[in-house]
């Protein structure tokens, strides 16, 4: 009996695993495509994209926009990678100011992720969103960065920081729609939303003081950078300490 054919091995998950089609309509291209989209999560977030809003938008049928993204997950994922180009990484030129560097980077990762809310939290579901060019430069500059700083394991060192950032600008992000959502700036917000919140921790020994403290909160973009600081100044403590002597 002749030898069974292999079955055909099933497509890998990604826009970035696939040939980038010819556009046949020349004005719509993939790149005003995500451009698009990036645009439509800024301004609505992700339960507002659809592929037939997108291309209402584009004045162009969903069925012209799968030419170039097969799904609304090979959009995210190009959508990922749009917004990772705006994150800037420093070149280390002296290994000792390795913490200076560090901190840029997380602060530009940071800024990048309150301008795009959606950002951190699709990260992690992008599917395979880090073979994309953007993101891949940007993975590049972080391993020279660690590995020029004297680290040892270069990739566990990023993948502690990097965690440590997307929790912080998930949770900032979260808020900072809840609050524009609101119509109200963020120290009126809090202001309203503090009597409900020291109401609720009343009665918790260790909760009731944090929220009679937040009462007095006049600058709540300080008071976040802080916590964002404090929190990064811990990671890097704890790394340094892997450092070789």
């Amino acid at each position: 009996m002749p030898p069974k054919a292999k079955p055909a091995a099933t497509p890998l998950p990604s826009v970035w695993a696939r040939e980038q089609r010819t556009p046949d309509q020349p004005a719509l291209s993939r790149a005003a495509i995500v451009r698009e989209a990036v645009a439509m999560l800024d301004a609505d977030g992700i339960e507002a994209l659809s592929m037939r809003k997108l291309g209402a938008r584009l004045n162009a049928g969903a069925t012209s926009l799968y030419r170039h993204v097969a799904t609304k997950d090979e959009l995210m994922e190009l959508a990922v990678d749009e917004v990772a180009a705006e994150i800037r990484v420093p070149e280390l030129q002296d290994g000792a100011a390795w913490r200076a560097a560090v901190t840029e980077a997380a602060a530009g990762f940071r800024a990048t992720a309150l301008r795009h809310p959606w950002l951190s939290s699709v990260l992690g579901q992008a599917g395979l969103a880090y073979l994309g060019p953007n993101l891949m430069t940007y993975s590049e500059r972080l391993a020279a960065l660690f590995t020029a700083a004297g680290f040892p394991e270069p990739s566990r060192a990023i993948d502690t920081v990097l965690s440590y950032v997307i929790g912080m600008s998930t949770t900032e992000a979260a808020w900072l729609t809840t609050v524009a959502r609101s119509g109200e700036t963020e120290a009126t917000f809090i202001a309203r939303l503090m009597p409900a919140a020291q109401q609720a921790a009343a009665g918790h020994e260790h909760l009731a003081g944090s929220y009679t403290d937040a009462a007095a909160i006049t600058d709540p973009v300080a008071l976040r950078d802080e916590k964002f600081r404090y929190g990064l100044e811990v990671v890097l403590d704890g790394l340094a300490l892997r450092l070789p002597k």
